[in-house]
């Protein structure tokens, strides 16, 4: 009993250790941390633009489906949809995945467009180096296989110096 006990930690242990777990637990946090800045910005800023039009509230605005929605000791008689809770809500994350996506997700797109342009470039380079390398060799072995036949050695049979013979 206590070998599974240790085996059920040990798998514990690994699920935690693994980097998708951590990564996840520092986006939650960032996500809840970010969501007041979100929240900031719509009642300091969203709700006033709306607010010159009508009110700063949001969550004011609503119609009545059946009859007039009336408010009698403190209860909505009615049938009330709050359209502007689903206005501000929209609203919240239309601003929270516009600043995702221009502060985090498009700058870091660029970045890693440009660091595969870079690695393709070095890579490029690599390939034709090597190849140019390849070819002189190959040119080489030519110009030194064509001498051979035609004359023996390189530079002459007298071992570098030039033959006095037609």
């Amino acid at each position: 009993m206590t070998e599974k006990k240790v085996s059920l930690l040990e798998g514990f242990k690994a699920f935690l250790m693994r980097g998708n777990v951590i990564d996840l637990a520092v986006a939650v946090v960032i996500g809840a941390a970010f969501t007041q800045v979100v929240n900031s910005v719509v009642k300091g800023i969203i709700n006033p633009v709306v607010g010159a039009f009508g009110t700063q509230d949001l969550d004011s605005y609503s119609s009545c489906i059946k009859g007039t929605c009336k408010v009698v000791n403190g209860e909505v008689q009615g049938i009330q949809i709050l359209w502007g809770s689903v206005l501000g809500a929209t609203l919240s994350f239309l601003i929270t995945a516009a600043v995702v996506y221009f502060l985090m997700v498009l700058p870091m797109a660029k970045y890693l467009a440009r660091k595969a342009a870079r690695d393709a470039a070095k890579e490029g380079t690599k390939e034709v180096v090597e190849l140019s390398e390849l070819e002189v060799l190959k040119e080489i072995r030519d110009a030194l296989v064509a001498q051979s036949r035609a004359g023996g050695a390189p530079g002459g049979a007298t071992g570098g110096q030039p033959s006095d013979r037609p």
